[in-house]
């Protein structure tokens, strides 16, 4: 779904169910409108979306388990915001066992993880044509879980799939679209170092790209974010 821009065209019909509510609010914190820190009133979200808050609970419930909200005990929910530390600390892990992880894919990759690999990196360039920064982003994460996944070892994959996991949370918050474009760009020079068996230049590749999304991230506050859906929280 698009994220609809005007609070008139952002009302949706009454009875939606649980799940298009959360879409709906996934979307509009993947567009920005937002922002990191928001807190979501059941009150309000239920007038909004004319039902009832315990439709809204379960909406909010998927959210937190996608962890684009955090549930605070006696203060309400509010769209995560990682902080500054945790992202660069996060990035900082991510180097240490992607470099790792880049050198063993070099080793036990076959033809047909290639041809799989080039085939997401189409979708990942289909994804920068639109308007999706979830999506967008779960597929530029997705790459790396795949790494692993030819790599094969269950425990990487689980601690790496965690890491992208908060790190997608990250750029989808904090990246450009000009970076994402950037990043989908990297990771066909990984595959080109990858290819031709070189495994240091292809771990070298690997670091500057994590460097490179890193760097790239804003945490400033986007003081030009559109605020219908927060002006209508606050109602």
């Amino acid at each position: 779904m698009n994220t609809r821009s005007a609070e008139a065209e952002e009302k949706p019909n009454s009875g939606e169910s649980s799940y298009e509510i959360a879409n709906h609010l996934a979307e509009a914190i993947a567009a920005r409108k937002l922002p990191p820190g928001t807190k979501l009133r059941e009150e309000a979200l239920s007038r909004l979306y004319s039902v009832s808050r315990t439709k809204i609970r379960a909406a909010l419930l998927i959210l937190s388990k996608d962890k684009l909200i955090d549930m605070v005990p006696d203060k309400g929910a509010f769209v995560s915001q990682p902080s500054e530390k945790e992202s660069r600390e996060i990035f900082a892990a991510r180097r240490i066992i992607e470099a790792a992880l880049a050198r063993e894919f070099v080793a036990k990759a076959r033809p047909a993880d290639y041809k799989l690999l080039e085939k997401h990196l189409q979708a990942e360039r289909a994804s920068l044509q639109g308007d999706n920064s979830k999506i967008r982003a779960q597929l530029l994460g997705d790459f790396h879980v795949l790494l692993a996944e030819v790599v094969g070892n269950q425990v990487l994959l689980e601690i790496l799939s965690e890491l992208v996991a908060r790190s997608s949370l990250i750029t989808m918050l904090y990246q450009s679209d000009r970076d994402a474009a950037c990043s989908s760009n990297e990771h066909a020079d990984f595959l080109k170092a990858a290819r031709s068996g070189d495994a240091d230049q292809a771990a070298s590749v690997m670091l500057a790209h994590l460097h490179h999304v890193e760097a790239a991230l804003v945490f400033a506050p986007n003081s030009h974010a559109a605020k219908d859906l927060v002006t209508a929280l606050l109602k």
